[in-house]
């Protein structure tokens, strides 16, 4: 009896060590699928794109092995500096305008005014519009025949002239006006979040110790933002590196390749003038950049776990 019994619970421990091992697949064999496409048709096109920007690729793949020419070639092409330069410009001005911006609405939306819901919509809304769209949006307000310069001069300001976007040494500022109208937004809701997050109990210390509105937000509020402004300045440079649409919509590069960045010198030479592995190259030192900014801040962000 005793036997049967040993055996009937024997019987129960295997079935529930079965069901343990069939809980712990199931999740396994549901995400693999994803994970195959996910390795194929990302790691796998990144190093595609790797191994193509060695070869002498034009518009068709060539796998004829040529080692590092294609990035000589790259560094050797004034239209690549162009666009590295332009990628400068755009990401400094981009960076800075929507964090000192975004921190200045947020520290506005913080002092709990009337309103308050109305006026995170409108500024939030920006994020809700595709590039493209501000693209579009923003070259028909800085067209000179149909924008604000023909609004002002019907107004009555008939010297009035704003042809940036038709003028080589100012139409990156065009994009970087269109790119902080979309952008600010997303870093005023992070600092707004920071801001809500602070232990008033730190606030309320310091205007006991008699710091005054600007000392507390120096050297108590700001330093407690520094997580917000890191992830702000390390996610808004990783968008302004890999800016495409935006340019392709409201300049296409122009006015000749005055606006050229490095995403779209890529599309210029892989498939406008059929140089695929030169393109692959200006792919590759994107890809690095991004890495080199991305890798830190994850490690960071780990450590402060």
């Amino acid at each position: 009896m005793a036997e049967n019994a040993f055996t009937i619970v024997k019987k129960k421990e295997n079935v529930s060590v079965k069901r343990k091992k069939i809980v712990e697949i199931i999740p396994k064999l549901l995400l693999s699928p994803t994970f195959v496409v996910m390795v194929v048709f990302i790691y796998g096109f990144i190093f595609w794109t790797i191994y193509i920007s060695m070869t002498d690729s034009k518009l068709m793949p060539n796998y004829r092995f040529v080692g590092l020419e294609q990035y000589l070639i790259l560094f050797k092409e004034p239209r690549w500096w162009v666009a590295i330069k332009n990628l400068f410009i755009f990401s400094f001005l981009f960076v800075l305008l929507c964090v000192v911006i975004g921190l200045i609405l947020a520290i506005l939306l913080d002092q709990k005014i009337k309103g308050e819901n109305v006026l995170l919509t409108i500024y939030l809304s920006p994020m809700a519009v595709s590039l493209i769209v501000t693209g579009v949006a923003w070259k028909w307000i800085l067209n000179p025949e149909l924008g604000l310069e023909r609004f002002m001069q019907q107004l009555g300001f008939i010297n009035f002239k704003f042809r940036w976007l038709v003028d080589p040494n100012m139409a990156i500022y065009t994009v970087v006006i269109a790119a902080v109208w979309q952008a600010t937004g997303y870093a005023m809701a992070l600092f707004l979040a920071g801001l809500r997050a602070i232990d008033n109990s730190l606030i309320e210390a310091a205007k006991v110790d008699g710091a005054n509105m600007f000392q507390i937000y120096t050297r108590v509020i700001i330093p407690c933002l520094k997580p917000a402004f890191l992830s702000c300045v390390v996610i808004l440079t990783h968008i302004a590196i890999k800016t495409f649409d935006l340019v392709m919509a409201l300049t296409k590069g122009g006015p000749g390749y005055a606006t050229d960045v490095p995403a779209t010198f890529m599309y210029a030479f892989a498939f406008n003038r059929g140089r695929l592995a030169l393109g692959a190259a200006s792919a590759v030192i994107m890809f690095i950049v991004v890495i080199s900014i991305i890798v830190p801040y994850l490690y960071i962000a780990r450590e402060r776990r």
